[in-house]
């Protein structure tokens, strides 16, 4: 039985803007030539090859389904209706290729490609006598980033939390960018009083703390529903949707409170362009403002939107790791870089340090932004007109 999360949807919505991009590079225009700088750059290639694995495996995870429930003789469980009784549990195709290190759970903590648990417990030796020694893995070096506090595989939680973080960025500046472009080219293209209220209504919303505005939004609306783990026969819709999910409400919040800076942006580059040769010659032809809007104002404003796009999501994955630390972020059951971070943040002070759950969240962590950045400052240059002519 298949199962779709809200935020699965973003994922799905990621990859088919990656997909009609690859069509439209194909048509002479802009992007073709754009995507032809892009490709003499070979460290904007390799930054996209690994973003690429990201997604895939981001993909891997938002594809999930739960099996039947299996009786004593291996035959499907079925209910008094004569349907299939289902696990609460769906697992993703990541869940499964990942099958042998997400099963394979230790006791306690233990530390990268170890042999023994990381703990001392009182172990009986051959002769009779107890003594402290650090036991035998039941599994050695098979965990390659060790192992948390129960015993779950490190690396299997880091990439977990790859879905997360590609939600949170991309989800929420798939939000902020509808909002930024809309209200800030009718504020700078038409100016008065459109320009007043838009004018107040981002300087109002930015006045506000951020903080504030999404606790009270995550109490009131992302206190219940999926927080991860199993599933609930009440968090379905139509026994295969899931809608009320705290990621996404989380999405949606810091998309609302995000899209000011950007929209301030787009409305001065907006008075700019106005005002140039090419628009008032539409304008004196005859173009309507609608046309104008589409033709020639927002293509010129996608430099701008594209590079903001790229640090949006990085500060936003590196945001939503605050937010799970101070405890407003994604569930507990529900795997991510943050809570990671905020577990490490008490295996910090443990004596031996347990180092190894702060590391791999980091290097993830820091996998996804870099190469975003770099590969966001090469389409920017490829795309800025400014840049392309010269």
């Amino acid at each position: 039985m298949p199962v779709i999360f809200a935020t699965d949807l973003i994922v799905y919505i990621l990859f088919a803007g990656a997909f009609y991009f690859m069509l439209a590079v194909r048509k002479e225009g802009m992007l073709k030539e754009a995507w032809k700088d892009v490709k003499k750059r070979r460290l904007a290639m390799v930054c996209l090859s690994v973003l690429a694995a990201y997604s895939i495996v981001a993909l891997a995870d938002s594809i999930r389904w739960r099996d039947p429930i299996r009786n004593e003789s291996g035959r499907p469980a079925l209910s008094p209706s004569g349907g299939y009784i289902y696990s609460a549990e769906a697992l993703s195709i990541l869940d499964r290729a990942l099958s042998r290190i997400r099963l394979e759970n230790e006791k306690t903590y233990s530390a990268p490609l170890s042999s023994h648990l990381y703990v001392k417990e009182s172990i009986e030796l051959p002769d009779g006598r107890v003594a402290r020694e650090y036991p035998p893995l039941r599994y050695p070096g098979a965990h390659i980033l060790g192992t948390d506090k129960v015993g779950n595989d490190i690396l299997y939680i880091a990439l977990k939390g790859v879905r997360t973080g590609m939600v949170i960025g991309a989800g929420t500046t798939i939000v902020i960018i509808p909002f930024a472009i809309f209200f800030g080219v009718i504020a700078g293209y038409y100016g008065g009083l459109i320009d007043d209220i838009v004018q107040y209504l981002y300087t109002t919303l930015a006045s506000i703390p951020g903080v504030l505005l999404i606790v009270a939004f995550m109490l009131l609306f992302g206190s219940s529903g999926y927080q991860g783990g199993l599933i609930r026969q009440s968090d379905l819709v139509l026994q295969a949707f899931v809608p009320n999910d705290r990621l996404f409400w989380l999405c949606l919040i810091l998309g609302v409170t995000s899209w000011t800076d950007l929209c301030r942006l787009i409305r001065g580059e907006t008075l700019k362009l106005r005002e140039l040769e090419y628009v008032q010659a539409s304008r004196a032809f005859g173009v309507s403002r609608r046309g104008i809007i589409y033709r020639h104002i927002v293509p010129n404003l996608m430099h701008l939107i594209l590079i903001t796009f790229v640090l949006q999501f990085s500060g936003l994955v590196l945001a939503e790791a605050i937010l799970s630390y101070i405890g407003i972020g994604v569930g507990p059951q529900m795997w991510s870089w943050g809570n990671m971070i905020n577990t490490a943040r008490l295996e910090l002070s443990m004596e031996p340090v347990v180092w190894w759950n702060l590391l791999a969240s980091f290097v993830f962590m820091f996998g996804l932004v870099l190469p975003a950045n770099i590969f966001g400052d090469a389409v920017r240059d490829a795309l800025d007109p400014r840049l392309r002519f010269k």
